[in-house]
């Protein structure tokens, strides 16, 4: 008996093998709900919710959707690449991929009126037509996405491919390079905590500062730049602090590294300091993925007696949980001594005090020895006003801005003295403020 279109891809839904996860999706799932042997009310509720949760994505294209749950699908194929290598368990996990990846092709070309039609056949001879008719359609046209260049290249590849099954290989080399699930979809990624529980979150738009943005400190930002490369080419490397004066680049050296390499499959972990007790736990999350991963610490400084202290210690001494290969630290702070000191603890050095420590010097010396148990430590200094001036020009150049050069430092000395005083920072907002206010000007 020949199969309608319907039964055919409700079928190739229920062949599903190594993307059967993808039957939890809320779009995927109601679709395959919608089966002959119900009533119309049922079948058109059915229909309504799934094409509700398909419009709450970022497409109204069905093949859109499917390629990116593809894309983005954690599974055994996706997960387990690097693990295969007996050339038997590699066919057959392959011939799976292949099988589903024509099934899911035959579900993205389900056209909305063929749909429709299918389901008049159902209830035909009931007086229902322009229920159905009336039923909404989605786009059958791919749709381009602002996606990161490497994302946009696989899904490219497989809206324009005729067969799916002939992506596989591209597939490969994908979830090889970038990994799969949300360390593919996003580089940078928040640590955050829920009822108690920690989890990662993507980034959607994380920070798009870039190296040649970054105008001035280049010498210390290279040693920065050149320890992060030995590290993507897993050579030895080290945990970084960059630590100096406020508004003078340190945060943004961290983020312009990542959008410099993160198409080689480094990423970034924001790490607040509240959490560092949970390093062990992100490590673990971590340390058996394809990708590199910066632990981003941002403005690090600890108070009298804080536990995080010795957690953070613990990590930068490379304990046997916290050793791997795969991540490093990079930290700034606008102090070097990371640890709160007090005047009271070098008096009981000399103490009679029976309250005070006996060995107070040792407590003194590991609280200033943690910025020494960072590998590489940078600093970055408030310019001076040539320097200050100069990275003035530097961003007004970037920018492609012409302003008269006496009457642009001139207005740019004012605001460093109204505002927040010479720094990287303070010459970004100025330039900031001075486009604005000539585009409004102009616009006049």
């Amino acid at each position: 008996m020949k199969l309608n279109k319907l039964t055919t891809t409700l079928l190739a839904l229920d062949s599903l093998s190594i993307y059967r996860g993808l039957l939890k999706d809320k779009v995927l799932s109601n679709l395959k709900a919608l089966k002959g042997d119900t009533t119309l009310r049922k079948v058109v509720n059915l229909y309504n919710d799934f094409y509700f949760q398909l419009a709450r994505s970022t497409t109204f294209s069905l093949n859109d959707y499917i390629v990116d749950k593809i894309v983005f699908d954690e599974n055994p194929f996706s997960l387990m690449l690097h693990a295969v290598q007996n050339n038997d368990s590699e066919h057959v996990l392959a011939q799976a991929v292949s099988n589903d990846l024509r099934g899911l092709q035959l579900v993205a070309k389900l056209d909305p009126s063929m749909l429709k039609a299918e389901i008049s056949k159902l209830f035909e001879g009931k007086g229902d037509n322009l229920i159905i008719e009336g039923l909404p359609a989605w786009v059958l046209k791919s749709e381009p996405t602002s996606a990161l260049d490497h994302i946009q290249r696989i899904k490219l590849r497989l809206t324009s491919c005729q067969h799916w099954e002939e992506c596989l290989e591209d597939l490969r080399e994908f979830h090889l390079a970038y990994g799969s699930g949300i360390y593919a979809r996003y580089i940078a990624f928040v640590w955050e905590k829920t009822d108690g529980q920690g989890t990662l979150k993507g980034i959607d738009c994380p920070d798009a500062i870039t190296l040649n943005e970054l105008v001035d400190y280049q010498n210390i930002r290279s040693k920065v730049i050149e320890n992060t490369l030995q590290f993507m080419e897993g050579c030895p490397s080290n945990n970084v602090l960059l630590y100096g004066d406020r508004g003078t680049g340190k945060s943004s050296t961290v983020k312009a590294i990542l959008n410099e390499y993160h198409s080689l499959g480094l990423r970034m972990l924001e790490v607040p300091k509240a959490y560092l007790a949970d390093f062990p736990l992100i490590i673990r999350h971590l340390k058996h993925r394809n990708q590199k991963f910066i632990l981003f610490v941002d403005d690090l400084v600890f108070g009298d007696n804080e536990e995080n202290f010795t957690s953070l210690k613990a990590v930068l001494d490379g304990g046997v949980e916290c050793k791997t290969s795969n991540i490093v630290i990079y930290a700034t702070s606008n102090r070097k001594h990371l640890v709160k000191e007090y005047f009271n603890e070098r008096e009981g050095l000399q103490s009679g005090n029976h309250d005070e420590e006996i060995h107070a010097g040792d407590s003194m010396q590991e609280k200033l020895s943690l910025a020494d148990r960072f590998g590489i430590s940078v600093v970055f200094c408030s310019p001076d006003q040539t320097q200050y001036l100069e990275i003035v020009d530097g961003i007004v150049a970037n920018r492609h801005l012409e302003i008269d050069p006496a009457r642009l430092h001139l207005d740019a000395l004012q605001w460093a003295l109204s505002y927040n005083g010479r720094s990287a920072r303070t010459a970004r907002q100025f330039v900031d403020w001075l486009e604005g206010h000539e585009a409004v000007k102009d616009s006049q």
